[in-house]
């Protein structure tokens, strides 16, 4: 299969993905990560930036593009699901910069990308510049020759501003200005998924807490759960757990943990 019609048809599973039943999908940090995934069933992949950012020894928001388009192609060569790939902000606060990241992870192998509305230096992204960043995105991302799900994210709600009103309105506007999928990460309850929910029409995407379990978010109407670097940090602090009971009192017993490896790798 050549590499073209391999990415078409991971497209067209993942666009199919967000007209059929609600899904999870789950945030590897590395190709190791995707191989367990994809062998444990799940249906399709995201990346996260500060799980990725992790695995380089930085914080969330430390990466470039090139590295994130490396990390992209490796994730994408390890596994035969859809990957859609957290792209932060775009990597610059130009509409053109967002244009840009989406073909760069196009050609690396996604089929499918978030552009976020907040800026680590300069904060959120006023409502008009934001809607032409993701429209900027989109033209893009309807113009690659196969299905590509285009996230905008509306950040509020981690970011010290958690007006569920402005954050409707953001989604709105990047709904008008072409997004596929919809996100606003940091929403806590079932009323404010089912709010977010109701005002749009574009499929909404859910970051997992452990104060909701996935049927109560897909009760309140989402189409997509994700874990953002939640899973990489349960195996962080695995690792770090044993680490220091072997550290401080000299126990090996937490090193007797068994993995099936073959079966996850064939």
């Amino acid at each position: 299969m050549s590499g073209m019609t391999r990415q078409a048809d991971k497209g067209a599973a993942f666009a199919a993905l967000h007209a059929g039943e609600p899904f999870v999908i789950p945030n590897p940090w590395d190709a190791g990560s995707a191989r367990v995934l994809e062998a444990l069933g799940f249906r399709a992949l995201a990346t996260t930036s500060s799980g990725f950012a992790f695995t380089l020894g930085r914080l969330d928001g430390a990466v470039s593009l090139d590295e994130v388009a490396a990390h992209t192609a490796a994730v994408d060569r390890a596994t035969e699901l859809p990957v859609s790939v957290d792209l932060e902000n775009g990597f610059g606060a130009d509409p053109a910069d967002c244009a840009i990241a989406i073909a760069r992870i196009a050609e690396a192998g996604a089929v499918g990308g978030s552009i976020e509305d907040y800026d680590q230096a300069a904060g959120l992204y006023e409502l008009p510049l934001a809607a032409e960043r993701i429209a900027a995105a989109a033209e893009t991302a309807h113009g690659l020759g196969f299905p590509f799900v285009l996230t905008g994210r509306a950040e509020n709600h981690i970011r010290g501003n958690p007006d569920l009103a402005d954050t409707i309105a953001r989604l709105q506007a990047y709904e008008r200005a072409g997004a596929d999928a919809l996100y606003a990460p940091g929403l806590r309850t079932v009323d404010e998924i089912r709010a977010v929910c109701e005002a749009v029409t574009r499929p909404v995407n859910v970051l997992a807490l452990p104060g909701l379990s996935v049927p109560e978010i897909f009760g309140a109407g989402a189409q997509r759960v994700s874990v953002g670097g939640g899973l990489a940090w349960v195996a962080v602090k695995a690792l770090a757990d044993a680490a220091t009971a072997i550290r401080d009192h000299g126990d090996l017993s937490v090193l007797d943990a068994r993995v099936p490896l073959r079966e996850w790798l064939a």
